[in-house]
C-alpha cells in the first residue's frame, strides 16, 4: 500500500469526487480514477459508491479513510522534523479556531507571532471544538482550541477560564437579579449553539446535574443572533463572561450564574506524544505569556 494511493484517495473523499481531486493532486481524473481503483483490489472491499458524478463512502471506505488521515499525518511529522533538523527556517502554523472568543482571545497575538516569525504562514481554520479536535487527532492542523476537560490523547496548555453568563430579556421577572441559579431557570426556553459547539454539553450537563432538562427553542453557530433573539424574547442564552461583555445589546440583560463550577475554560490541544513543529512550539510559548 502506497503512501501516494492513500493521499489521493483521501482527497477524493475530501473534495468530494474525483474531478475536483485531480486538480489538487495536479493528476488526471483518469489517473485518480486508476490508484483508487488499484487500493480497492489490494484491499479487496470496494471504499467508494460510485454514482454518476458522486462519489459516497462505504463502511470499509470509512475505515480507511480515518486510518489514512493518520498515516499521512505521522508522514507530515517525520517531514517536518527532519526539515528543522537540517536547520529550516521556514514553516507553516495550521491553527483550529473556535468561533467563540478568537477576536478576544487571540488576535492580539498574530501580530505579535508575525514580527517575530516572518518566515512562518499561518494557516487558520475555524470550527467548534469538536470538529477541531477531530482535526487535531487527523493531523489537519497542529494546536486546535477547545474546551477543558481535554480526551486523554491530547496534550494541553490552559488560555482561559471565564465564568459562564446568563442573557435573559430585561423585561423578564428575573433580570433584575444580580446573581441566578440554574435551577430557576428551567421552565425558560433555552437558546443554544449548534451540536458541534462544546459549550452546550457544559450547560446541558449542569442542567442535568440540577435535575432537569431544559427545553430548547432554538440553535445557532451566530454569537450576536442568539442575542437578538433573547431580545426578542424567543428565550435564554449562555455566553462566557469575557464574551458577553463585548456583546451589551440594550434590552438583554448578563447574569451571573451562582454554579461555580459551571465555566467556559479554553485550551489549546494537540496530539499527545506526536511531533509539534518549531512553529506550533513557538505559538504555545508565546500563548503561554498571554495566559490568563
Amino acid at each position: 500500500m502506497e503512501l501516494r494511493t492513500l493521499r489521493i484517495f483521501t482527497e477524493v473523499v475530501r473534495q468530494g469526487g474525483f474531478t475536483q481531486a485531480a486538480k489538487t493532486v495536479f493528476l488526471t481524473q483518469s489517473a485518480v480514477s486508476k490508484a483508487v481503483r488499484q487500493l480497492e483490489d489490494e484491499l479487496g472491499l470496494t471504499l467508494l459508491d460510485r454514482n454518476g458524478h458522486k462519489s459516497v463512502m462505504t463502511d470499509a471506505g470509512q475505515v480507511v479513510y480515518q486510518r489514512a488521515l493518520r498515516i499521512l499525518a505521522e508522514q507530515d511529522d517525520l517531514k517536518n522534523e527532519l526539515a528543522e533538523l537540517q536547520g529550516l527556517t521556514k514553516g507553516v502554523l495550521r491553527l483550529g479556531l473556535p468561533p467563540i472568543g478568537s477576536d478576544a482571545l487571540f488576535a492580539p497575538m498574530f501580530a505579535i507571532y508575525r514580527g517575530l516569525y516572518p518566515g512562518i504562514d499561518i494557516h487558520l481554520v475555524e470550527h467548534g471544538s469538536k470538529k477541531l479536535e477531530d482535526m487535531v487527532r487527523n493531523g489537519e492542523v497542529d494546536l486546535g482550541a477547545s474546551l477543558l476537560p481535554a480526551p486523554d490523547e491530547f496534550d494541553w496548555q490552559n488560555v482561559r477560564k471565564e465564568p459562564i453568563d446568563v442573557l435573559i430579556p430585561a423585561s423578564h421577572e428575573l433580570a433584575g437579579q444580580s446573581q441566578i441559579a440554574l435551577k430557576q431557570l428551567q421552565e425558560m426556553p433555552f437558546i443554544l449553539f449548534d451540536s458541534a459547539f462544546a459549550l452546550n454539553p457544559i450547560i446541558l450537563n449542569a442542567c442535568h446535574s440540577q435535575g432537569f432538562s431544559p427545553s430548547i427553542t432554538a440553535r445557532s453557530s451566530q454569537i450576536n443572533f442568539i442575542v437578538e433573539l433573547v431580545h426578542a424574547g424567543l428565550g435564554i442564552g449562555f455566553l462566557p463572561r469575557l464574551i458577553a461583555e463585548q456583546r451589551v445589546r440594550p434590552g438583554v440583560r448578563h447574569i451571573t450564574l451562582t454554579e461555580p463550577d459551571l465555566s467556559w475554560d479554553m485550551a489549546w490541544v494537540w496530539r499527545r506524544g506526536a511531533y509539534l513543529p518549531h512553529a506550533a512550539r513557538a505559538w504555545l510559548e508565546l500563548a503561554a505569556r498571554f495566559q490568563h
